[in-house]
């Protein structure tokens, strides 16, 4: 039996990933009264006074939504909301496995920015924080910039900003282990959708010297002018030296590369034009850019990919579970930029330099103390600067 027939297995024996289970123990005539009518109704009357109580008679404080149109499920694309739930449940169930933090699946009916981010407001006093998943671009940066703009509770596009945290920390020691600087380097993105235009910010803010983005047309530059809004923001910011051309043309010379895009986009030949211990992060899943044997083959010196089953697994569950333990911990209003550096570097910090290796620059995905480290580390941004 493969995974596939695993899983599908599984699913119909669990049927749905989570449940509700009670904190409160009903077993005799006062718990009733204490926990429903009518002991309930001061607590209600105290929010009703002040709604900020929520926090502490409610289990607000403490629950995510996690939310889908399903326009961009996984590598499924465009499959609908209600195809896309044993996703959403599975990000529920890591939320819950690896930061203790409730989170609740909402799939919307609808592929009108507007019509979303006006559904998610009108259900927002209910949580905490709103992880947006699996939204196409460029919509999803539309609702997410509107939805920041509306709430006063953290919203926080998984697969752009939690995909950028985590290649952040993988490649602050990949340099580190290259003996390489960050400000030295140029990095090469192939794939400006929402994970590669995110990346590609956080890794300027980061202080990478060089950014050169790539997207199905060739290399994103200064001459070209781009329907798609953040394309042309994108251009402004990066390719110093203005080249045009492929992704060969792109990599010659370069001194990182990730990729989220497609399988087998990049050959041994443009790993061999590439600077001296070229570092590869090919992250297309379940199939990379490039395959991890025949990447290290072709000279690279670090290679990570989203894969399990070889070194260096770039995956959002360092990162999520982590960033929304510590917002919700210091009823943060937002996670701002200065608290994703915050969170790279914390899940970089993990990996010691007595560990440090080209087989071992980011903790396994496993590791439960990731989530703290950096819960840790985004509250006390928050704090120190608010």
């Amino acid at each position: 039996m493969d995974i596939k027939e695993k899983s599908l297995e599984m699913h119909e024996k669990w049927q749905g990933k989570i449940e509700v289970i009670s904190r409160a123990p009903i077993k005799t005539r006062e718990d009733l009264s204490t926990a429903y009518t009518p002991g309930v109704a001061q607590p209600c009357l105290e929010i009703q006074k002040d709604p900020d109580l929520a926090y502490k008679y409610t289990r607000k404080g403490n629950l995510v939504a996690v939310i889908t149109d399903g326009t961009a499920v996984l590598g499924l694309g465009d499959i609908g909301g209600l195809a896309g739930m044993p996703v959403m449940e599975g990000k529920c169930c890591l939320f819950k496995e690896f930061g203790g933090v409730d989170a609740f699946p909402l799939c919307v009916k609808s592929k009108d920015a507007d019509e979303i981010v006006r559904t998610i407001e009108l259900i927002s006093d209910s949580f905490g924080g709103i992880n947006l998943e699996d939204i196409s671009a460029p919509r999803c940066f539309e609702i997410e910039r509107k939805l920041k703009e509306k709430l006063d509770i953290p919203v926080f596009h998984d697969d752009q900003h939690g995909t950028a945290i985590v290649v952040g920390a993988a490649l602050i020691n990949a340099v580190k282990c290259a003996g390489k600087k960050l400000g030295d380097i140029t990095v090469v993105i192939n794939g400006a959708g929402s994970a590669g235009i995110a990346i590609g910010k956080f890794l300027l803010n980061l202080g990478i010297g060089n950014l050169i983005m790539v997207d199905l047309c060739g290399i994103i530059n200064r001459d070209d002018k781009y329907e798609n809004p953040a394309h042309a923001e994108i251009a402004k910011l990066t390719n110093k030296n203005n080249i045009k051309g492929s992704l060969a043309d792109a990599l010659k010379g370069a001194d990182a590369f990730v990729g989220v895009s497609k399988p087998n986009l990049v050959t041994p030949e443009m790993v061999k034009s590439m600077a001296e211990k070229p570092i590869l992060f090919p992250m297309a899943n379940p199939n990379p850019e490039i395959t991890y044997d025949l990447a290290k083959e072709s000279g690279a010196y670090i290679v990570g990919t989203g894969r399990s089953d070889y070194p260096n697994q770039i995956n959002n569950v360092l990162v999520f579970p982590g960033v929304f333990k510590g917002a919700l911990s210091v009823r943060a209003k937002a996670i701002t930029e200065e608290m994703k550096l915050a969170a790279a570097k914390a899940i970089a910090a993990l990996v010691t330099d007595d560990k440090l290796s080209p087989e071992y620059i980011i903790p396994s995905a496993l590791d439960k103390s990731v989530a703290d480290a950096v819960a840790k580390a985004v509250a006390d941004c928050w704090t120190s600067n608010n």
